[in-house]
């Protein structure tokens, strides 16, 4: 059986191993496939993983050796649903494997945020500390999250484990989201609705996934509900925001900061106005890419495939 992977450098740049996938049929591994490279190399596999390689549905009627596709990853936009139920392809994703290693992220924003532990560290490397008549100096405020209100949109695995912290470093915890409505939330943390959250809440954190309902739902209407000290954060997916005005609400003063771990288009132009916004902390979509998050993918969809092959599949979204 061949199987093909179309883009693995992200998830295995070479401090992992393939051999599990290898066991199971004859594998091929692309680093990187250009969108135009699908077709050539997808042809002929009857199980293909993909990561950010789009699969929609006319692509898909020109592989007609094609069984399975494993997304190498929670989310499944890429590929279309639809399309692969005609033709009989099963398409699983791999889920909660990287709950543990974004919450950590979600934290890292907020924390750097409150402390500008990097601006202080780059300040006293600098030599300020060492010119300093005092024993101590602060460069930026510093905030403490005790008593603060932590207000989580999307109540899935990653929201429940944010909430979990938030409430250990004793914030108050609000929820939103369609998860949030049918799942019981824990003492001290309260379900509300989208607009009571983001005007109650100290930080807002995003851990919905990207549909049609969530597209852009972080627009200027939504920010002016924000107080203006509020920091919003931004560990799902980049669209969920309204880039150039969340710019704008940071350059105007109307919520105070941003922490955000992807952008609408990854990687993004060298023009994107949160480059050049006010108090905006942006890393390159790497919350997921923990050592021990990829270990995890990948025993996923090993054991996907492997359940595949047995006949009785699992973590099939279609």
């Amino acid at each position: 059986m061949k199987i093909v992977i179309l883009d693995g450098y992200t998830i295995n740049p070479g401090d992992l191993s393939w051999d599990g996938l290898k066991a199971l049929g004859e594998l091929v591994v692309y680093d990187r496939t250009a969108q135009e490279q699908v077709y050539e190399r997808a042809a002929g596999a009857e199980i293909l993983l993909i990561n950010k390689a789009v699969l929609g549905g006319d692509m898909l009627k020109k592989l007609p050796d094609l069984k399975y596709v494993g997304v190498l990853a929670t989310g499944y936009n890429v590929i279309d649903l639809e399309e692969a139920t005609r033709h009989g392809i099963i398409v699983t994703n791999v889920p909660a494997y990287s709950t543990d290693s974004v919450a950590q992220m979600t934290f890292a924003l907020i924390l750097e945020l409150c402390l500008h532990v990097q601006r202080h560290s780059d300040s006293v490397m600098s030599g300020r500390w060492a010119s300093c008549p005092d024993f101590s100096y602060r460069e930026y405020p510093l905030i403490e999250l005790a008593s603060k209100t932590l207000g989580i949109i999307g109540y899935g695995n990653i929201g429940r484990k944010v909430g979990q912290i938030g409430c250990r470093f004793g914030m108050n915890v609000i929820v939103a989201g369609s998860s949030a409505r049918n799942r019981p939330t824990k003492k001290n943390i309260y379900r509300v609705s989208l607009a009571e959250l983001l005007s109650q809440s100290d930080i807002v954190t995003i851990h919905c996934p990207l549909t049609p309902e969530t597209r852009g739902l972080i627009n200027i209407d939504n920010l002016r509900l924000m107080k203006p000290s509020a920091f919003l954060i931004n560990t799902s997916r980049g669209p969920v925001v309204v880039e150039q005005d969340l710019a704008f609400a940071l350059n105007e003063g109307l919520i105070g900061g941003a922490g955000l771990d992807v952008l609408s288009v990854e990687p993004p132009s060298p023009d994107n106005p949160l480059f050049n916004a006010r108090n905006c902390l942006i890393t390159p979509h790497i919350a997921w890419a923990t050592l021990e998050a990829r270990k995890r993918l990948i025993d996923i969809a090993v054991n996907n495939i492997r359940a595949f092959i047995n006949g009785s599949p699992i973590n099939v979204v279609n």
